[in-house]
């Protein structure tokens, strides 16, 4: 069966406190060679919180 356009391109990002998956996001690994580094909030530290790419 076929996968979705960006399945490859998918991504998780893990919370830098609590350590959980809390996102997902889609990268141009084209454009984009280092790791993504973003600040979201997470719902088991209840706070905003670095949250870095993970290997899948």
């Amino acid at each position: 069966m076929a996968q979705g356009k960006f399945s490859d391109n998918l991504i998780k990002l893990r919370c830098g406190t609590c350590k959980r998956l809390n996102y997902y996001k889609h990268k141009n690994r084209k454009a984009v060679d280092r790791k993504i580094e973003l600040k979201k909030h997470c719902e088991w530290c209840r706070k905003h919180t670095v949250h870095k790419e993970v290997r899948k």
